[in-house]
């Protein structure tokens, strides 16, 4: 005969005061939370026009999948997307057809998407990549050189955006960056007033 104190159940809810503890979900959510808001600020700071706290001008020289020689001097005057980003990055596959639909709206308008690939394979291998994902906007494979003249990077992708006057505005981590960055982009686009060269 089961005695009427006991239930026969454990509520695992309970601490040893009789308080009841979180949930193991909400645990789980406060720590995404804790780990990507310091990703989100700077897509919140993106959408509401808040520039980077740096004034960096990144310099470099990098060659493109298509031969050609891209450099920060032959971009400035124009508006410049960097998008670091590799093959084997899920987020980065993610984010590409948004990178394309960017590049597709706001390429008459001045701006120049650079897609720079830190992988370290076969070129054939990231050409027959983006060529199957129709891909149109230059890409570079580039080597630990350029992401530290970029500021280095704390995560694939990450989106680096350039006004006309060779300044860093914003950078972002993550696969969202296309739309996150697309009013700061427009702004950039609508600043005519370049500054004189650093």
């Amino acid at each position: 005969m089961a005695s009427a104190g006991w239930s026969g159940r454990v509520d695992l809810g309970m601490n040893w005061r009789g308080r009841r503890l979180p949930h193991w979900t909400t645990l789980l959510v406060v720590l995404i939370v804790i780990w990507s808001l310091p990703r989100l600020v700077p897509h919140l700071k993106a959408l509401a026009g808040i520039r980077a706290q740096q004034t960096a001008h990144p310099s470099f020289v990098v060659r493109t999948l298509a031969g050609k020689v891209i450099t920060q001097d032959s971009l400035y005057g124009r508006v410049v997307l960097i998008n670091v980003w590799a093959t084997w990055c899920l987020p980065c596959r993610v984010e590409m057809p948004l990178m394309e639909n960017t590049w597709q709206r706001h390429r008459d308008a001045g701006l120049v998407i650079l897609g720079a690939s830190v992988d370290r394979g076969s070129v054939r291998d990231v050409q027959t990549f983006i060529t199957a994902r129709n891909i149109t906007y230059p890409i570079a494979i580039v080597g630990a050189d350029f992401i530290a003249a970029i500021g280095g990077v704390s995560g694939y992708p990450t989106s680096i955006l350039i006004g006309r006057d060779g300044t860093v505005r914003h950078k972002v981590v993550g696969p969202i960056g296309p739309l996150s960055l697309e009013p700061a982009i427009r702004r950039a686009l609508a600043d005519t007033v370049t500054a004189a060269r650093p």
